[in-house]
């Protein structure tokens, strides 16, 4: 098993950018809920009221977590940097992990979006990453194989795999865990974390996110039962793995997933 990154991110508004680009006076007596706000508003008015979620490059990360599988080694489950870092820290330990290990990255929905706003913030603040950005030019193993064409394997994005890359046939990440008897979602949805960001409880957000890593985690074995690259019985194996560490540990939202999962 080469390295196997999963990986989710989640965002607030980028009340910052949305300054700028909405050109308020530097005066403007706002805060930033009212400047996130008007975003809302602005996205509403574009997209003729059927959504207020905002385009990926005004959304800011404040999580990034991931699991870390590597061959003969235990799971890894965490969330990068610490609650209180800045979002470039964030980003620096992301594609610092991509540096390292050249991993197969694993998401949901990571190309529609988890992917365009690490893009778009790695390009705000400056972030390099030689190996993720590698297109075959330095290194030939990238030529035909790399983390940026759509159709290539450094990178599966199960929702846009499964649906066949048909945007009418896409699934939500919880909807898919739970039919598949996962506990899905757990402590939030997606609509809360900007309610719980202002409320400056970035833990809650970071337990969220690892949540989603665990799911989306264990859907991509499901996925790999599919092709044949796990039988049953490693499919079996690898998802007792990842019921020992989550005993292993005593974060009260994992053992509430172990739970949820196991019984």
């Amino acid at each position: 098993m080469n390295s196997i990154l999963v990986f989710d991110i989640e965002t607030v508004p980028d009340v910052r950018s949305g300054a700028r680009v909405y050109d308020l006076p530097e005066d403007a007596d706002m805060d930033d809920g009212d400047i996130a706000e008007l975003m809302f508003s602005r996205r509403r008015q574009e997209s003729n009221g059927r959504s207020e979620f905002l385009r990926h490059h005004l959304q800011k990360l404040v999580a990034i977590s991931v699991l870390l599988r590597q061959q003969g080694q235990k799971i890894e489950l965490f969330s990068l940097g610490e609650p209180d870092d800045d979002e470039q820290t964030l980003l620096r330990c992301f594609f610092d992990l991509v540096e390292e290990h050249t991993p197969t990255l694993v998401s949901w929905n990571g190309s529609g979006f988890d992917l365009p706003v690490l893009h778009y913030r790695a390009l705000l603040h400056g972030v390099p990453c030689a190996r993720y950005w590698e297109d075959g030019s330095r290194d030939a193993d990238f030529r035909w194989n790399n983390y940026l064409n759509r159709y290539h394997s450094r990178h599966t994005d199960l929702m846009s795999v499964l649906s066949g890359q048909q945007s009418f046939a896409f699934a939500s990440l919880n909807e898919i865990a739970i039919m598949l008897g996962l506990p899905g979602k757990m402590l939030l949805d997606g609509g809360a974390v900007w309610q719980c960001y202002q409320r400056n409880d970035l833990a809650t957000i970071r337990d969220y996110c690892e949540i989603d890593v665990l799911n989306t985690y264990l859907i991509y074995l499901r996925y790999q039962l599919l092709r044949a690259r796990l039988n049953p019985q490693r499919h079996a194996d690898e998802c007792d793995r990842v019921a020992a560490a989550l005993g292993e540990g005593s974060a009260q939202h994992l053992q509430d997933f172990l739970r949820a999962w196991r019984g």
